[in-house]
């Protein structure tokens, strides 16, 4: 079976004269993806950051074997991924997105409710998208605790809580 990737970052253009890349990292901490060894393309190219430092725009990184702007502007649009098992194990109640999207998805009374297609975040925090059961809409809940008592990993499922006024609710 094949590793699942997980994406870190995409190339946003050139910086300077000398070949750096300006990179909209997507780690917790921006400059993190320097540290995961070499990231792959979609396409199977490999590139090995070999200096990074932050910005206020984000991350500018020098690759290993681009050394001049011509060849950086070739690399815009370019997204970097790591495999999985490279990605550091998480504390209790902490999940990576890539994680979480597939799982099935199950209210507090055991019914089924769809799978999460995506983690979003507009700006409030996190919401799980749920492709729901029989349709072809999502809905979107509150990544909290109160909304979202249970993510069990291991199990590939997450437990919501009933929404005020679905029926059954007590």
């Amino acid at each position: 079976m094949a590793a699942r990737r997980v994406l870190l970052g995409r190339i946003v253009g050139a910086h300077g004269t000398r070949g750096e890349v300006a990179i909209a990292s997507y780690t917790a901490e921006p400059q993190a993806i320097a540290g995961y060894g070499p990231l792959s393309a979609a396409d199977g190219r490999r590139f090995t950051i070999t200096h990074a430092r932050t910005t206020k725009h984000g991350v500018v990184a020098r690759l290993a074997g681009i050394a001049d702007r011509n060849a950086a502007e070739a690399l815009q649009g370019i997204e970097l991924y790591v495999d999985r098992d490279r990605l550091p194990v998480v504390a209790a109640g902490e999940f990576y997105h890539t994680d979480l999207v597939g799982m099935d998805v199950v209210d507090t009374r055991g019914c089924g409710r769809g799978k999460v297609v995506a983690v979003r975040n507009f700006g409030a925090g996190d919401m799980l998208e749920i492709g729901l059961r029989g349709s072809r809409t999502t809905e979107l809940v509150p990544f909290t605790e109160a909304h979202v008592p249970e993510v069990d990993v291991a199990g590939g499922r997450v437990i919501v809580a009933p929404a005020a006024g679905e029926a059954g609710e007590g």
